[in-house]
C-alpha cells in the first residue's frame, strides 16, 4: 500500500470526522437527544479528525474503515450524549436500548460503506495519475525513398478493364448509371 503524505492524510480525515460527526450530532437530535451545541460538536469532530489523522496513513480496507466509523460513532453518541443539555429526551436516550443501538450500528455501517467507497475511488484516481503514461513513438522523419504510403491498393491488372463493366454484372451500388455502352 502506499504512504500517504500529510496533506492528503489530513484531508481524508477531515472528511472522515465531518461525516462521523455529522451523522452522530443528526441522529443523536433525532433520537430525541435535543440539537448538539456547536462547542460540543466541534469538540467532537476534532477528536475523532485527531485519531483518524494517526490511523489514516494508508488507503484501509472495508473492515478497517467499518471498525474505525462504528468505534467513532459510538465515542461521538457518549460524548453528545453527556455534553449536550437533553430537551425532552425519548425514553431510549440516557441508557443503552437495543433500538438505538440498532440504529447507531446501520448508520455507522451505511457511513463506513460510503465513506469506504470513497476511499477506493481516491486511491484509484492516485494510482491512475502516477501510472507512466503510454507513449506511442511517432516516426519523426519518413525516409525520402519509402514516400507516404499509398491507401489505395496496387492492382496491376486494372488497366485492362478500366471503365469497362462486365456483361451480366449487376450494378446495385453507387448513384444510378448512366446509359451503357456495350462494346
Amino acid at each position: 500500500m502506499s504512504s500517504a503524505s500529510s496533506v492528503l492524510r489530513l484531508v481524508r480525515a477531515v472528511v472522515f470526522a465531518t461525516v462521523c460527526g455529522a451523522v452522530s450530532a443528526g441522529g443523536h437530535a433525532l433520537a430525541g437527544g435535543g440539537l448538539v451545541p456547536f462547542e460540543v460538536y466541534l469538540a467532537g469532530v476534532l477528536a475523532a479528525l485527531g485519531l483518524a489523522y494517526l490511523i489514516d496513513g494508508r488507503e484501509r480496507g472495508p473492515a478497517a474503515v467499518l471498525v474505525a466509523t462504528v468505534s467513532t460513532q459510538m465515542l461521538l453518541h457518549q460524548l453528545f450524549e453527556r455534553l449536550t443539555p437533553a430537551a425532552g429526551a425519548g425514553p431510549a436516550h440516557g441508557h443503552p436500548a437495543p433500538g438505538m443501538a440498532l440504529v447507531h450500528l446501520t448508520m455507522a455501517g451505511l457511513t463506513a460503506w460510503w465513506l469506504h467507497r470513497g476511499e477506493r475511488a481516491l486511491w484509484l484516481m492516485i494510482r491512475l495519475y502516477g501510472a507512466p503514461r503510454l507513449i506511442v513513438p511517432l516516426p519523426a522523419a519518413v525516409p525520402a525513398e519509402a514516400g507516404w504510403p499509398s491507401w489505395r491498393p496496387v492492382t496491376p491488372y486494372l488497366t485492362a478493364y478500366a471503365g469497362r463493366t462486365v456483361s451480366g454484372a449487376i450494378l446495385r451500388r453507387g448513384p444510378p448509371p448512366g446509359p451503357r455502352h456495350f462494346g
